[in-house]
Protein backbone atom coordinates (compact mmCIF):
# COMPACT_ATOMS: atom_id res chain seq x y z
CA UNK A 1 0.00 0.00 0.00
CA UNK A 2 2.86 2.18 -0.97
CA UNK A 3 2.24 5.61 -2.25
CA UNK A 4 5.50 7.35 -3.83
CA UNK A 5 5.94 10.69 -2.53
CA UNK A 6 6.20 12.47 -5.65
CA UNK A 7 3.12 10.81 -6.38
CA UNK A 8 1.64 12.52 -3.36
CA UNK A 9 2.68 15.89 -3.86
CA UNK A 10 1.51 15.88 -7.63
CA UNK A 11 -2.08 15.43 -6.36
CA UNK A 12 -0.91 18.17 -3.59
CA UNK A 13 -0.24 20.71 -6.17
CA UNK A 14 -3.04 19.75 -8.75
CA UNK A 15 -5.52 20.36 -5.42
CA UNK A 16 -3.81 23.67 -4.49
CA UNK A 17 -4.45 25.07 -8.23
CA UNK A 18 -1.34 24.19 -9.95
CA UNK A 19 -1.36 21.77 -13.58
CA UNK A 20 1.15 19.11 -13.39
CA UNK A 21 4.13 19.32 -15.77
CA UNK A 22 5.40 16.72 -18.70
CA UNK A 23 7.34 14.75 -16.32
CA UNK A 24 4.69 14.65 -13.85
CA UNK A 25 1.98 13.20 -16.06
CA UNK A 26 4.64 10.60 -17.79
CA UNK A 27 4.84 9.45 -13.78
CA UNK A 28 1.46 8.98 -13.19
CA UNK A 29 0.86 7.43 -16.95
CA UNK A 30 3.39 4.55 -16.16
CA UNK A 31 1.99 4.18 -12.95
CA UNK A 32 0.19 0.46 -12.85
CA UNK A 33 -3.17 1.20 -12.54
CA UNK A 34 -3.81 -1.59 -10.43
CA UNK A 35 -1.72 0.03 -7.90
CA UNK A 36 -2.66 0.99 -4.73
CA UNK A 37 -1.20 4.55 -5.83
CA UNK A 38 -3.15 4.61 -8.91
CA UNK A 39 -6.85 4.52 -6.57
CA UNK A 40 -4.82 7.97 -4.81
CA UNK A 41 -4.85 9.06 -8.46
CA UNK A 42 -8.20 7.91 -9.32
CA UNK A 43 -10.04 9.34 -5.56
CA UNK A 44 -8.30 12.72 -6.37
CA UNK A 45 -9.29 13.05 -9.43
CA UNK A 46 -12.84 12.19 -8.78
CA UNK A 47 -13.04 14.79 -5.64
CA UNK A 48 -11.49 17.24 -7.89
CA UNK A 49 -14.25 16.36 -10.78
CA UNK A 50 -17.57 16.97 -8.28
CA UNK A 51 -16.31 19.48 -6.50
CA UNK A 52 -15.98 21.05 -10.23
CA UNK A 53 -19.64 20.51 -10.99
CA UNK A 54 -21.10 20.34 -7.72
CA UNK A 55 -21.50 16.93 -8.10
CA UNK A 56 -24.25 17.37 -10.98
CA UNK A 57 -22.93 15.22 -13.70
CA UNK A 58 -24.07 16.32 -17.15
CA UNK A 59 -25.73 13.75 -20.40
CA UNK A 60 -25.70 14.76 -23.79
CA UNK A 61 -27.68 12.86 -26.40
CA UNK A 62 -25.84 12.57 -29.76
CA UNK A 63 -27.59 12.01 -33.04
CA UNK A 64 -26.11 10.79 -35.88
CA UNK A 65 -26.96 12.05 -39.39
CA UNK A 66 -25.80 9.45 -41.58
CA UNK A 67 -23.39 6.57 -42.66
CA UNK A 68 -21.00 6.38 -45.34
CA UNK A 69 -18.13 4.89 -47.11
CA UNK A 70 -15.92 7.09 -45.55
CA UNK A 71 -13.14 7.97 -47.21
CA UNK A 72 -11.24 9.22 -44.44
CA UNK A 73 -10.26 5.77 -43.30
CA UNK A 74 -10.43 6.04 -39.85
CA UNK A 75 -9.11 2.15 -39.23
CA UNK A 76 -11.11 2.09 -36.17
CA UNK A 77 -14.47 3.25 -37.54
CA UNK A 78 -17.71 1.31 -38.73
CA UNK A 79 -17.86 4.28 -41.22
CA UNK A 80 -14.62 3.59 -43.04
CA UNK A 81 -14.40 2.85 -46.28
CA UNK A 82 -11.86 0.56 -45.96
CA UNK A 83 -13.47 -1.03 -43.05
CA UNK A 84 -16.43 -2.59 -45.42
CA UNK A 85 -19.20 -1.97 -42.78
CA UNK A 86 -21.46 -0.26 -44.67
CA UNK A 87 -20.91 -0.15 -48.07
CA UNK A 88 -24.62 1.32 -48.68
CA UNK A 89 -24.59 5.15 -47.58
CA UNK A 90 -27.96 6.53 -46.23
CA UNK A 91 -29.16 9.61 -44.07
CA UNK A 92 -32.08 10.14 -41.22
CA UNK A 93 -34.65 12.70 -42.60
CA UNK A 94 -34.16 15.76 -41.12
CA UNK A 95 -37.51 15.66 -39.57
CA UNK A 96 -36.45 12.53 -37.52
CA UNK A 97 -33.64 14.07 -36.29
CA UNK A 98 -35.46 17.36 -35.34
CA UNK A 99 -37.96 14.75 -33.41
CA UNK A 100 -35.17 12.73 -31.51
CA UNK A 101 -33.62 15.44 -31.09
CA UNK A 102 -36.84 17.30 -29.21
CA UNK A 103 -37.13 14.38 -27.44
CA UNK A 104 -34.00 13.98 -26.08
CA UNK A 105 -34.14 17.55 -24.89
CA UNK A 106 -37.67 16.64 -23.03
CA UNK A 107 -36.16 13.20 -21.45
CA UNK A 108 -33.13 15.92 -19.68
CA UNK A 109 -30.32 16.17 -22.28
CA UNK A 110 -28.01 18.61 -21.37
CA UNK A 111 -26.88 19.33 -24.62
CA UNK A 112 -27.61 18.12 -28.03
CA UNK A 113 -24.63 16.52 -30.37
CA UNK A 114 -24.97 16.04 -34.21
CA UNK A 115 -22.52 13.84 -35.44
CA UNK A 116 -22.16 13.24 -39.44
CA UNK A 117 -19.40 11.45 -41.58
CA UNK A 118 -16.31 13.33 -42.48
CA UNK A 119 -17.23 13.08 -46.14
CA UNK A 120 -20.79 14.71 -45.18
CA UNK A 121 -21.41 17.74 -46.94
CA UNK A 122 -20.79 20.77 -44.82
CA UNK A 123 -24.25 22.53 -46.57
CA UNK A 124 -26.14 19.85 -45.79
CA UNK A 125 -25.26 19.82 -41.81
CA UNK A 126 -25.58 23.62 -41.74
CA UNK A 127 -29.10 23.20 -43.42
CA UNK A 128 -29.84 20.16 -40.62
CA UNK A 129 -28.12 22.03 -37.58
CA UNK A 130 -30.53 24.96 -38.64
CA UNK A 131 -33.65 23.25 -38.68
CA UNK A 132 -32.44 21.60 -35.11
CA UNK A 133 -31.98 24.85 -33.58
CA UNK A 134 -35.00 26.31 -34.25
CA UNK A 135 -36.67 23.63 -32.77
CA UNK A 136 -34.67 23.55 -29.40
CA UNK A 137 -35.23 25.84 -26.36
CA UNK A 138 -33.12 28.31 -26.91
CA UNK A 139 -30.68 27.73 -24.04
CA UNK A 140 -30.24 24.30 -24.78
CA UNK A 141 -26.10 23.84 -26.58
CA UNK A 142 -25.70 22.81 -30.05
CA UNK A 143 -22.77 20.71 -30.24
CA UNK A 144 -21.19 19.95 -34.09
CA UNK A 145 -19.27 16.66 -34.25
CA UNK A 146 -18.51 17.11 -37.67
CA UNK A 147 -15.68 16.89 -40.48
CA UNK A 148 -12.18 19.26 -40.30
CA UNK A 149 -13.15 23.23 -40.28
CA UNK A 150 -12.06 25.81 -42.45
CA UNK A 151 -12.69 29.75 -41.56
CA UNK A 152 -15.56 30.15 -43.48
CA UNK A 153 -16.97 26.69 -42.35
CA UNK A 154 -16.57 27.42 -38.73
CA UNK A 155 -18.02 30.78 -39.14
CA UNK A 156 -21.11 29.20 -40.55
CA UNK A 157 -21.63 26.50 -37.67
CA UNK A 158 -21.80 29.12 -35.69
CA UNK A 159 -23.96 31.40 -37.06
CA UNK A 160 -26.13 27.98 -37.77
CA UNK A 161 -26.11 28.31 -33.58
CA UNK A 162 -23.90 25.86 -32.75
CA UNK A 163 -21.92 26.69 -30.01
CA UNK A 164 -19.10 24.18 -29.60
CA UNK A 165 -17.48 21.40 -32.20
CA UNK A 166 -16.31 18.15 -30.55
CA UNK A 167 -12.90 17.02 -32.47
CA UNK A 168 -9.89 15.09 -31.11
CA UNK A 169 -6.22 14.51 -32.27
CA UNK A 170 -7.17 10.78 -31.93
CA UNK A 171 -4.37 7.75 -31.31
CA UNK A 172 -2.67 6.88 -34.31
CA UNK A 173 -3.84 10.30 -36.02
CA UNK A 174 -2.27 10.19 -39.86
CA UNK A 175 -1.24 6.38 -39.47
CA UNK A 176 -4.28 5.07 -38.93
CA UNK A 177 -6.37 7.66 -40.49
CA UNK A 178 -5.99 9.87 -43.45
CA UNK A 179 -6.30 12.78 -41.77
CA UNK A 180 -2.91 14.17 -41.00
CA UNK A 181 -2.23 15.65 -37.24
CA UNK A 182 -0.95 18.95 -38.43
CA UNK A 183 -4.96 19.21 -40.18
CA UNK A 184 -6.98 18.23 -36.55
CA UNK A 185 -4.64 21.37 -34.92
CA UNK A 186 -5.76 23.60 -37.27
CA UNK A 187 -9.32 22.80 -36.65
CA UNK A 188 -8.86 23.46 -32.94
CA UNK A 189 -7.46 26.68 -34.43
CA UNK A 190 -10.30 27.43 -36.69
CA UNK A 191 -12.91 26.63 -34.07
CA UNK A 192 -11.45 29.17 -31.47
CA UNK A 193 -11.35 31.79 -34.04
CA UNK A 194 -14.56 31.44 -34.91
CA UNK A 195 -15.85 31.86 -31.18
CA UNK A 196 -16.49 27.93 -31.06
CA UNK A 197 -16.27 25.69 -28.18
CA UNK A 198 -13.65 22.96 -27.96
CA UNK A 199 -14.53 19.57 -26.49
CA UNK A 200 -12.12 17.50 -26.96
CA UNK A 201 -10.94 13.74 -25.68
CA UNK A 202 -7.89 11.31 -25.92
CA UNK A 203 -9.32 8.91 -27.89
CA UNK A 204 -9.76 6.16 -29.04
CA UNK A 205 -6.96 3.97 -26.93
CA UNK A 206 -6.45 0.43 -27.05
CA UNK A 207 -3.94 -1.89 -25.03
CA UNK A 208 -1.07 -1.00 -28.50
CA UNK A 209 -0.70 2.69 -27.70
CA UNK A 210 2.02 3.83 -25.86
CA UNK A 211 2.42 6.04 -23.03
CA UNK A 212 4.29 8.71 -25.28
CA UNK A 213 1.37 8.44 -27.59
CA UNK A 214 -1.00 9.30 -24.97
CA UNK A 215 1.09 11.94 -23.17
CA UNK A 216 1.48 13.83 -26.53
CA UNK A 217 -2.53 13.77 -26.62
CA UNK A 218 -3.34 15.15 -23.40
CA UNK A 219 -1.19 18.17 -24.13
CA UNK A 220 -2.25 18.84 -27.18
CA UNK A 221 -5.57 18.64 -25.82
CA UNK A 222 -4.65 20.77 -22.79
CA UNK A 223 -3.06 23.61 -25.10
CA UNK A 224 -6.39 23.92 -27.22
CA UNK A 225 -7.89 25.14 -23.77
CA UNK A 226 -11.15 22.82 -24.30
CA UNK A 227 -14.45 22.94 -22.32
CA UNK A 228 -14.34 19.27 -21.41
CA UNK A 229 -11.73 16.86 -22.00
CA UNK A 230 -11.52 12.72 -20.72
CA UNK A 231 -10.63 9.47 -21.81
CA UNK A 232 -12.32 6.64 -24.23
CA UNK A 233 -11.13 3.20 -25.02
CA UNK A 234 -11.27 1.72 -28.97
CA UNK A 235 -14.46 -0.61 -29.48
CA UNK A 236 -13.45 -2.90 -31.70
CA UNK A 237 -15.39 -3.24 -34.49
CA UNK A 238 -16.20 -6.74 -35.91
CA UNK A 239 -13.58 -7.41 -39.38
CA UNK A 240 -11.70 -4.44 -38.54
CA UNK A 241 -7.99 -4.31 -38.80
CA UNK A 242 -7.51 -3.00 -35.26
CA UNK A 243 -9.39 -5.98 -33.87
CA UNK A 244 -6.43 -8.07 -33.33
CA UNK A 245 -4.96 -5.27 -30.97
CA UNK A 246 -8.21 -6.25 -28.25
CA UNK A 247 -9.30 -3.73 -26.01
CA UNK A 248 -8.21 -1.89 -22.55
CA UNK A 249 -10.68 -2.39 -19.50
CA UNK A 250 -12.68 -0.05 -18.00
CA UNK A 251 -10.31 -0.18 -15.45
CA UNK A 252 -7.46 1.19 -17.79
CA UNK A 253 -9.78 3.60 -19.10
CA UNK A 254 -11.06 4.90 -15.63
CA UNK A 255 -7.47 5.38 -14.66
CA UNK A 256 -6.66 7.60 -18.26
CA UNK A 257 -9.70 9.44 -17.31
CA UNK A 258 -8.22 10.22 -14.16
CA UNK A 259 -5.07 11.13 -15.30
CA UNK A 260 -6.56 13.27 -18.06
CA UNK A 261 -8.67 14.89 -15.58
CA UNK A 262 -5.90 16.15 -13.37
CA UNK A 263 -3.84 17.29 -16.56
CA UNK A 264 -6.58 20.19 -16.92
CA UNK A 265 -6.30 21.11 -13.34
CA UNK A 266 -9.02 22.01 -11.23
CA UNK A 267 -10.58 24.59 -12.89
CA UNK A 268 -12.39 22.55 -15.71
CA UNK A 269 -15.36 21.45 -15.38
CA UNK A 270 -15.75 18.58 -18.09
CA UNK A 271 -14.55 15.83 -18.39
CA UNK A 272 -16.03 12.42 -20.32
CA UNK A 273 -15.58 9.06 -20.77
CA UNK A 274 -17.14 6.95 -23.48
CA UNK A 275 -18.95 4.27 -23.52
CA UNK A 276 -20.73 4.98 -20.50
CA UNK A 277 -18.96 3.31 -17.49
CA UNK A 278 -19.19 3.45 -13.42
CA UNK A 279 -15.47 3.39 -12.97
CA UNK A 280 -15.00 5.98 -15.27
CA UNK A 281 -17.39 8.07 -13.23
CA UNK A 282 -15.72 7.17 -10.08
CA UNK A 283 -12.47 8.02 -11.78
CA UNK A 284 -13.15 11.90 -12.48
CA UNK A 285 -15.60 11.39 -15.69
CA UNK A 286 -19.12 13.94 -14.99
CA UNK A 287 -19.98 13.65 -18.80
CA UNK A 288 -21.65 11.06 -20.83
CA UNK A 289 -23.09 10.46 -23.92
CA UNK A 290 -26.54 9.02 -25.07
CA UNK A 291 -26.83 8.05 -28.40
CA UNK A 292 -29.54 7.29 -31.26
CA UNK A 293 -28.73 7.02 -35.17
CA UNK A 294 -25.46 5.96 -36.50
CA UNK A 295 -22.46 5.27 -34.20
CA UNK A 296 -19.08 4.77 -35.07
CA UNK A 297 -18.21 1.49 -33.36
CA UNK A 298 -21.57 0.01 -34.02
CA UNK A 299 -22.52 -1.68 -37.21
CA UNK A 300 -26.26 -1.28 -36.77
CA UNK A 301 -27.41 1.68 -38.21
CA UNK A 302 -29.69 2.54 -34.92
CA UNK A 303 -27.31 2.17 -32.57
CA UNK A 304 -30.26 2.64 -29.75
CA UNK A 305 -30.96 -1.38 -31.24
CA UNK A 306 -27.24 -1.65 -30.26
CA UNK A 307 -24.15 -0.33 -28.12
CA UNK A 308 -25.82 2.81 -28.08
CA UNK A 309 -27.47 4.28 -24.08
CA UNK A 310 -30.04 6.00 -23.56
CA UNK A 311 -30.48 8.69 -21.33
CA UNK A 312 -31.93 6.44 -18.35
CA UNK A 313 -29.00 4.10 -18.62
CA UNK A 314 -26.26 7.12 -18.47
CA UNK A 315 -28.77 8.36 -15.49
CA UNK A 316 -28.95 5.11 -13.06
CA UNK A 317 -24.80 5.29 -13.83
CA UNK A 318 -24.45 8.36 -12.42
CA UNK A 319 -26.30 7.50 -9.22
CA UNK A 320 -24.84 4.35 -9.16
CA UNK A 321 -21.46 6.51 -8.83
CA UNK A 322 -23.44 8.62 -6.29
CA UNK A 323 -24.07 11.99 -9.04
CA UNK A 324 -26.74 13.11 -9.43
CA UNK A 325 -27.97 14.85 -12.81
CA UNK A 326 -28.12 18.47 -13.82
CA UNK A 327 -31.33 19.23 -14.73
CA UNK A 328 -31.41 21.93 -17.54
CA UNK A 329 -28.88 23.44 -20.29
CA UNK A 330 -25.38 22.06 -19.72
CA UNK A 331 -22.88 23.96 -17.38
CA UNK A 332 -19.60 22.95 -19.41
CA UNK A 333 -20.70 23.95 -22.64
CA UNK A 334 -21.72 27.93 -21.15
CA UNK A 335 -18.96 28.32 -19.30
CA UNK A 336 -15.19 29.29 -20.83
CA UNK A 337 -12.28 26.78 -19.67
CA UNK A 338 -10.04 29.02 -17.26
CA UNK A 339 -7.36 26.37 -16.11
CA UNK A 340 -4.15 28.55 -17.02
CA UNK A 341 -5.37 32.10 -16.01
CA UNK A 342 -7.24 30.62 -12.59
CA UNK A 343 -4.14 28.65 -12.03
CA UNK A 344 -1.78 31.42 -12.68
CA UNK A 345 -3.48 33.64 -9.79
CA UNK A 346 -3.53 30.99 -7.14
CA UNK A 347 -0.96 30.65 -5.44
CA UNK A 348 1.00 27.80 -7.71
CA UNK A 349 1.43 30.59 -10.01
CA UNK A 350 5.05 29.50 -11.28
CA UNK A 351 4.32 26.14 -11.52
CA UNK A 352 1.49 26.72 -13.46
CA UNK A 353 3.09 29.16 -16.04
CA UNK A 354 6.09 26.78 -16.56
CA UNK A 355 3.31 23.51 -17.00
CA UNK A 356 1.81 25.91 -19.57
CA UNK A 357 4.81 26.52 -22.07
CA UNK A 358 5.22 22.55 -22.35
CA UNK A 359 4.89 21.89 -25.81
CA UNK A 360 3.70 18.82 -27.37
CA UNK A 361 6.25 16.47 -29.15
CA UNK A 362 6.95 17.46 -32.56
CA UNK A 363 4.70 16.78 -35.35
CA UNK A 364 6.07 14.41 -37.69
CA UNK A 365 4.78 15.65 -41.07
CA UNK A 366 2.56 13.08 -43.37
Amino acid sequence: MNVPNRVTEILARVGDGGLPDEGDLRLLLELPHRSAAAGEVMAAAREIAREACGNRAEICVQIGLNVSACPMNCRFCSFAAVNGVFPDPSELPVGDVVERAVRSEAEGANSIYLMATGDYPMARFVEVGQEVRRHLRSETPLVANVGDLTPTTARTIADAGFCAVYHAARMGEGRETAIPLEKRLRTFRIAREAGLQLGTCVEPVGPEHTTDEILEKILIHRAAEPCFSGAMRRINVPGTGLARHGQISELRLAYLVAVARLAMGRFLIGNCTHEPNVPGACAGANLFWAEVGPNPRDTDRRTERGRGMDIAACRRLFEEAEYSVLEGPSVIHTRPYAGVAAAEAGACGRHVRAASRIHPPPVTAV
